[in-house]
């Protein structure tokens, strides 16, 4: 779902990243006044996880396309919808620079459809509700799929008003409601689906990492430390390797466009800072794609489609190396100011 800056105009991302920088600056200002000495580590290890999932597109069967986890809902359970809103800002934020997924134009909606409809919306509104203490694996893998789907597909709909605010007329509301949503929806029944296995292991291992236990007991000690090493070996193993066997359908947002307009990208309203920005992020992004670039390696077609794309498993190290990086500063950042400022 990560839009590209030729779906929004000036106006609308603008509009976005000023909503976005807000949302980031009281969410800092939150966890300021909540301080915890877990903080820094538990968002850079989910974070990088987050990163490395979000690389493997699995096939939405009949359809053609594809789709990934957002990880918002994943985040808000384990970390809280602040932290969970930050750790997943980073994820975008690295995505845009260095890789190219997504716009930067664009990364301020971005981080409103993948971040604020499951962590501030999904997660205490339909998790916590109905997941009680979950204890149960049944209740919470049902929790998790409904509180996913209802986060994609409100982040799908954020994509068609955004979209349709930005007046591109080649993607009519109506029409692309009935694509992106549902494409959404089924994508949410695996991040659910995905969700719950993850949460699963963790309540099972160190219970008191998840959230609504945090109040009373800061995860720390061997167990933290084992869960946090299993999490980024995960996270390392999914980016290093498992993201070259990714599937290379379209994903949701790509298949509704090419299903309206018969092309992967359309040209948007050509407004000059469409341009600028491009130009930066051709500069930022040495792995645009998640490859090296064309004149540095082989394309991707001259890689066979059984062996592992060399270049696609060293951007998913660095990616989740750079995710750990700036997720756990952040973290750190706060933690040391709320110290300084209590």
């Amino acid at each position: 779902m990560h839009m590209a800056d030729a779906l929004l105009s000036p106006a609308v991302g603008g509009g976005m990243w000023v909503a976005a920088a807000a949302l980031s600056a009281r969410a800092s200002v939150k966890l300021r006044s909540q301080p915890s000495e877990s903080l820094a580590p538990m968002m850079a290890v989910l974070g990088a996880f987050v990163f490395a999932a979000q690389m493997i597109n699995f096939s939405i069967p009949g359809t053609g396309s594809s789709g990934h986890i957002g990880g918002g809902l994943l985040l808000a359970i384990l970390l809280g919808p602040h932290a969970a809103f930050l750790a997943l800002a980073s994820v975008l934020t690295i995505q845009a620079l260095f890789f190219a997924d997504g716009g930067l134009l664009a990364l301020g909606c971005n981080m409103i459809n993948l971040g604020v409809f499951p962590c501030y919306i999904a997660y205490p509104l339909i998790y916590r509700p109905l997941a009680g203490d979950g204890s149960s694996p049944s209740r919470r893998l049902a929790t998790c799929i409904i509180a996913s789907m209802a986060g994609m597909a409100m982040g799908a709909f954020a994509v068609v008003a955004e979209t349709g605010l930005s007046g591109i007329s080649e993607l009519p509301v109506g029409a692309f409601i009935l694509l992106m949503v549902p494409i959404h929806l089924a994508i949410g029944l695996v991040e659910g689906g995905v969700t719950a296995a993850v949460i699963g292991f963790v309540s099972r291992a160190q219970p008191e990492w998840l959230v609504y236990n945090q109040a009373k007991t800061q995860p720390r000690g061997r167990p933290f430390r084992r869960i946090a090493a299993c999490l980024l070996g995960a996270a390392l193993l999914t980016g290093g390797l498992l993201s070259s066997f990714a599937s290379e359908n379209p994903d949701g947002l790509e298949w509704s466009i090419e299903k309206m307009t018969g092309k992967k990208e359309i040209d948007g309203i050509g407004h000059p800072i469409h341009a600028t920005l491009a130009g930066w992020q051709s500069k930022t992004s040495f792995m645009p794609d998640y490859d090296f670039r064309k004149d540095d390696a082989a394309s991707k077609d001259d890689v066979r489609e059984s062996a592992a794309n060399p270049g696609t498993s060293l951007a998913g190290v660095l990616g989740t190396a750079l995710t750990l990086l700036l997720a756990g500063g952040i973290g750190l950042f706060l933690r040391l100011r709320s110290r300084k400022h209590p």
